[in-house]
């Protein structure tokens, strides 16, 4: 398999913009708060007028990306990105309120709610001019961590030069929902957004074994708590912070756990 290298990894969550946001508990930090709302992004144009709160979360993640990797818009455009998105929950909202107005026209955003997976890697593509292949994954964190890799796979088959795997998971809005499982899902629940760019470089990336939760991935996730389809990526962002080389991300989805190692 073709090297590769993570180029910049960009992280919004309920806590704030960046790592330097997160606490160092976030379960002492969010109190008795079972979900951690995050800001929206105020973007200009038109566009994002209507736009859903998931949808303007993928593109400000996607900026943070670049403004991590030192990057203008430009060196993405284009044909020769990937962009593999990845989400378990945020799509519920859209479909909450479609249920639960009664009709079409009158749920919000979106008329129809089993687009609202591709709503956001649509914005996403259109915002920054990406003309490459793309896909959406629902699922949890092993979900991600297979995007990563399929995401090095596409680089090594010449499909792409560069890949951008994108995550995004808000809860506020079927928090009563998050409720009935709360033994299934850890605490506090974190709205968040995270990419990384994925570019050739000397590392291999590939899926391995899973012996239990890694040590990266409980740092990052003690700091920032429950974010589903993100945790891999601030498992990510929290390696290139703090300098661990190699790194093994671990995610856990619906019973099963799946690591991804770097050699």
């Amino acid at each position: 398999m073709t090297g590769v290298s993570l180029a910049g990894v960009g992280v919004i969550t309920g806590w704030g913009r960046g790592l330097e946001a997160w606490p160092d508990d976030a379960t002492v930090a969010a109190g008795d708060r079972a979900v951690v709302t995050v800001a929206t992004p105020r973007l200009d144009g038109e566009r994002f007028r209507r736009a859903t709160r998931e949808c303007l979360l993928g593109v400000a993640a996607v900026q943070a990306t670049l403004d991590d990797a030192g990057l203008g818009r430009g060196a993405i455009a284009g044909t020769r990105t990937a962009l593999l998105y990845v989400t378990a929950a945020a799509y519920g909202p859209s479909n909450r309120a479609f249920i639960e107005a009664g009709e079409p026209g009158r749920a919000g955003a979106l008329h129809f709610p089993y687009t609202a997976p591709s709503a956001v890697p649509a914005e996403v593509t259109i915002e920054y001019g990406l003309r490459g292949p793309y896909v959406t994954l629902v699922g949890g964190a092993a979900v991600t961590l297979e995007a990563l890799a399929w995401a090095a796979r596409l680089m090594a088959e010449d499909a792409c030069e560069r890949a951008l795997v994108l995550a995004v998971e808000t809860f506020a809005e079927c928090a009563d929902l998050f409720a009935r499982d709360r033994r299934l899902l850890g605490r506090p629940l974190t709205e968040a957004a995270a990419c990384a760019l994925v570019v050739p470089g000397d590392r291999r990336i590939e899926l391995v074994a899973a012996g239990g939760v890694s040590d990266l991935t409980a740092r990052a996730q003690r700091r920032v708590g429950e974010t589903l389809a993100c945790g891999p990526l601030f498992a990510l962002a929290l390696a290139r912070a703090t300098g661990d080389d190699p790194w093994t991300a671990t995610g856990q989805w619906r019973g099963r756990t799946a690591a991804l190692a770097e050699a």
